[in-house]
C-alpha cells in the first residue's frame, strides 16, 4: 500500500523547534534563546539552510560577538577618558562604537567574514546577553560570549531541523525507484 508523503506545514514544524528551544531559558543555563531566532531568520534571508550558509552564519556571528567583547573591554578602559559625567561617558562610548564598528565593517571586506549582517547579529546578541543578564554565568563577559555565540550557531541548525520535520521519509518503494534498484520479493512483502 502506498501512502503519499505527509506534509507538515512549516508554521508547525518551525514552532516545534522553537518550542524545544524555550527550555534553554531555564536555570541554570538561562541562555539567550532569542539569538537562535535571529540567525534562524538570517538563514532564510541567505536563501535557506545549507552547509555553506551555516558556515557563513556561524563564522559571522562568532566574529561579531568577538567584536562585541572588544567593544565592552575598550569601553571599560576608556569610559571615563572625557570625564565622569553622563555626556562625557556617552561620548567615550560613541568613540568606541565608531572604532569597533568601522573595524567590523572593514573586516567584512574579507571573504570569510563577508556576511556583515551576521556579524551584527552576533555583536547585538553579545550585548543583549551580557547587559541583559543572560547566559550560564550572567554578568561575566566570557560566559556572555560563549552563550551568545552558541545560541547564534543553533539558528542555522534549527532552520534545517524545521524543514526536515516538514516531510516524512519516502516509502521504501520510492527510495528504490529513485536509486534505480528493484526491491526483492522478501522486502516487498515485509
Amino acid at each position: 500500500m502506498h501512502i503519499g508523503r505527509i506534509r507538515l506545514p512549516h508554521e508547525v514544524s518551525a514552532s516545534i523547534v522553537a518550542f524545544a528551544t524555550v527550555f534553554l531559558l531555564m536555570s541554570p543555563l538561562k541562555m539567550p534563546t532569542w539569538a537562535i531566532f535571529i540567525t534562524w531568520a538570517g538563514t532564510f534571508l541567505q536563501g535557506g539552510p545549507s552547509r555553506s550558509n551555516a558556515i557563513a552564519m556561524v563564522t559571522a556571528t562568532t566574529t561579531g560577538a568577538g567584536f562585541g567583547v572588544v567593544a565592552v573591554l575598550l569601553n571599560r578602559q576608556t569610559g571615563t577618558m572625557f570625564g565622569t559625567g553622563a555626556f562625557a561617558q556617552t561620548l567615550a562610548l560613541a568613540v568606541v562604537v565608531f572604532v569597533v564598528n568601522g573595524t567590523l565593517l572593514t573586516t567584512g571586506r574579507l571573504k570569510p567574514f563577508a556576511l556583515i549582517p551576521g556579524m551584527f547579529f552576533g555583536f547585538a546578541s553579545l550585548f543583549a546577553t551580557y547587559f541583559g543578564g543572560f547566559g550560564y554565568d550572567a554578568g561575566h563577559l566570557d560566559a556572555a560570549f560563549v552563550s551568545a555565540a552558541a545560541m547564534c550557531a543553533l539558528g542555522p541548525l534549527c532552520a534545517s531541523l524545521g524543514l526536515r520535520l516538514m516531510f516524512t521519509p519516502p516509502p521504501k518503494e520510492k527510495q528504490y525507484e529513485t536509486e534505480g534498484v528493484t526491491p526483492s520479493a522478501s522486502e516487498t512483502h515485509a
